[in-house]
């Protein structure tokens, strides 16, 4: 089975890209696959715990590019892949990887989607989720503080010192590739077009994406 159609969600932290991204594959089965980017950060098992809580895991350079373009390809092609899992309890992957099939649609999803200029011409609908930044911050709080384990006021450094800038710097510039951006996160509207259309592929028809969701790709 070779996918038909690849999709590239991408957005600041705690936008809502990863629950736009989950809504689309909920449902459709061994239809769609979602590609978390995080899981491609590089491996930095050659640095010890200490050294890889100073990486600045917001820039670009943080990511196995390379990788994912040979992971995204063979996808494509029909064939599976053995993609990393990235464990931030430990900065760092884990020893386990997860064997991921080739499905009708493809989904990436992470901060930097739309950043590589290769992936962007394997995409066929690239998508910016757009929201704002106070939002974005308390959501990224509640996540790496409940769910990731993380120090309080080291995610707030963190936030202040690289995830801010580094957003402004490499992030927002991308929304520029962007086909669709949906406002405020998981805009219910933009997702059912979204989901409509990920379901016109898996059924073999064809469906055009409403003005209605955003506007279109920006100038």
């Amino acid at each position: 089975m070779i996918p038909s159609f690849v999709i590239g969600i991408a957005g600041g932290t705690g936008a809502g890209k990863t629950t736009v991204a989950r809504e689309l594959t909920e449902g459709a089965g061994d239809s769609v696959t979602r590609i978390p980017l995080d899981n491609y950060y590089k491996d930095l098992s050659h640095l010890d715990m200490d050294e890889r809580a100073e990486v600045n895991y917001d820039h670009p350079n943080a990511f196995e590019w390379e990788l994912v373009r040979e992971h995204m390809e063979a996808l494509m092609e029909g064939q599976h892949v053995e993609m990393p899992q990235y464990d931030f309890t430990i900065h760092n992957r884990s020893e386990t990887c997860t064997t991921v099939q080739p499905t009708d649609v493809i989904v990436l999803e992470g901060i930097f989607s739309l950043y590589d200029e290769r992936l962007n011409d394997m995409m066929d609908l690239r998508v910016y989720v757009e929201t704002d930044a106070d939002v974005r911050i308390l959501r990224r709080i509640r996540r790496d503080v409940i769910d990731r384990g993380r120090d309080l006021d080291g995610v707030i450094q963190q936030y202040l010192n690289t995830v801010k800038p580094m957003h402004e710097q490499f992030v927002e510039p991308t929304k520029k590739h962007a086909d669709l951006i949906i406002p405020e996160g998981a805009n219910r509207v933009a997702v059912n077009l979204l989901a409509d259309k990920v379901h016109a592929e898996i059924n073999g028809t064809t469906t055009e994406l409403r003005e209605a969701s955003s506007p279109g790709r920006p100038e």
